[in-house]
């Protein structure tokens, strides 16, 4: 029984005659082929029947399923595949140079060029550089010391020495300041030196003022003061010890002269009393203004009586040897207040009498 269906038709196998060489590739209707990009839809495979007509006046015809296989093996292969007993087929490419000159410049983007780093740089200049930057500095590179070792040495040794240079001028510094303090306390010797010979010139000048105002007192209480004879010999001191006076001791002090020798008053005063004292012999006691009594013993006479006023250097009597004596001399006795006696020979100095 005869069907209604259709009879398959056979698939179509080109041969040598069909096919189609040089640079160009012609499809079923005898034109090029068209550039074709596979996708997920045109590679899906195909399910049922379906018929490839066949292409008439010895043309090419393929079912779709065989032509997606044959693209996607000639993508693969860089663009141009050729199958067992299939034509080759032309995959066209953009062209590189086009779309490398829309790219932009790698050095212009940020960060990019210093990663890649520049063409213009030489492979000389890359393959010069140290295995390792360790102690490199730029001085070394530009005096063309760039070996890490010899780097790390020069480094050692500039450390070194910036080390040493320190301590130099730290020491420097510890001298410098030492002989500073050096100076100032040599300065505050010298100034110490100075204060003290000023101290030393100014004691100096304020004694000296001292002594010239006392001898010029001296020397006023010596033209009122006078000594009661010019020629004489001290013979007995005040204080000396002897069994001749009745004391133990000496009283006064003893003026010899020969008999006769006048006798002065020392200072302006009052006679007290004048007449014999027993062993004092003839004595005459002269009273000053500030109740100081001068005895003057063993005269051989007497110039004045009791209650006359004398001024300084008037003859009051003569010396002698009356009463206790063993030769004439006067024997002077100083009574300040009328109490017990004193030194006469200090204080005759004390009124600036050279004695």
């Amino acid at each position: 029984m005869a069907s209604n269906r259709p009879a398959p038709e056979a698939l179509f196998v080109p041969n040598d005659e069909d096919r189609v060489t040089g640079p160009t590739a012609y499809g079923p209707a005898g034109g090029p082929w068209e550039e074709w990009n596979p996708t997920e839809e045109s590679i899906r495979p195909v399910r049922g029947r379906h018929r490839v007509a066949k292409q008439r006046g010895g043309g090419l015809a393929r079912s779709s399923t065989v032509l997606g296989v044959g693209v996607i093996a000639a993508v693969g292969a860089g663009g141009i595949a050729t199958a067992k007993e299939k034509p080759p087929v032309s995959i066209s490419l953009p062209d590189l140079s086009s779309v490398k000159a829309s790219l932009p410049d790698a050095d212009s983007l940020p960060g990019v060029g210093s990663l890649l780093g520049s063409d213009k740089e030489s492979d000389t200049q890359v393959t010069a550089s140290p295995l390792t930057g360790a102690g490199v500095t730029v001085a070394d590179t530009e005096q063309g010391t760039t070996d890490a070792g010899e780097a790390l040495r020069a480094r050692i040794i500039q450390q070194a020495e910036h080390q040493q240079d320190q301590a130099d001028q730290s020491a420097a510094r510890a001298a410098e300041q030492a002989a500073a303090e050096r100076a100032v306390a040599e300065a505050a010797k010298v100034q110490e030196a100075a204060e003290k010979k000023l101290a030393e010139a100014e004691r100096k000048k304020a004694e000296e003022k001292r002594k010239k105002e006392e001898a010029e007192r001296l020397a006023k209480l010596a033209a009122s003061f006078s000594l009661p004879t010019t020629s004489y010999t001290l013979t007995s001191t005040y204080g000396q010890a002897g069994a001749m006076w009745s004391s133990g001791y000496h009283t006064g002090l003893d003026f010899a002269a020969p008999t006769g020798t006048p006798l002065k008053a020392i200072h302006s005063g009052t006679i007290k009393e004048a007449g014999w004292a027993g062993s004092y012999g003839y004595r005459t006691i002269l009273e000053l203004e500030d109740g100081t009594e001068l005895w003057y013993s063993h005269q051989s006479s007497m110039s004045v009586s009791a209650g006359q006023k004398v001024t300084t250097g008037d003859v009051i009597g003569r010396v002698g040897a009356t009463g206790n004596v063993t030769g004439p001399h006067l024997h002077l006795e100083i009574h300040p207040g009328g109490g017990d006696g004193v030194d006469p020979l200090s204080w005759l100095r004390g009124k600036g009498l050279n004695i």
